[in-house]
Parts: structure tokens; sequence; C-alpha cells
């Protein structure tokens, strides 16, 4: 699966503007990622499968490879 997926991304905090340099799972979706800079709770914008899809410079790998990944009912949140 890595022949030109980029399993790195830089993710910014919307609500501050800290950018932290993060790896990426290849085998699972990250729903919820703190803040380094302010502590706030990222979650994915409506639509998008995962905060670095919403927040991160390079989409997760998934995405990169299929234009698709895990399928989540809008709906189903755990907060």
């Amino acid at each position: 699966m890595n022949s030109g997926v980029n399993l790195v991304s830089q993710i910014t905090c919307p609500a501050c503007g800290h950018s932290a340099i993060e790896n990426m799972p290849t085998n699972a979706c990250i729903f919820f990622y703190e803040c380094t800079g302010c502590g706030a709770l990222l979650k994915p914008k409506p639509g998008d499968c995962c905060v670095f899809c919403s927040y991160g410079l390079v989409p997760c790998p998934p995405v990169q490879v299929a234009g698709a990944c895990c399928t989540i009912s809008p709906n189903s949140s755990t907060s």
C-alpha cells in the first residue's frame, strides 16, 4: 500500500492555528485529535472520514489510494 502513498501529514488546528507533523495509520481512521498547541479536540468535518482529511495537508492513506475511506454514518458520534 505504500507505493506513492504519503504516510505523514501536517495537521493544523482551526482553533489556534498550531501545526504538527503526524504519522497517519494505514489500518485505522483517526476520528479525534487533541491539538498539541491549545488542547482543542478536533473531529472530522461533515463528509470527511477523519481529522487528516479535514485538517491535514495530505488526506489519509485510504483516500490517497482509493479515493474513499472508512464507511461511517454521519450520525454516529461518540462524543
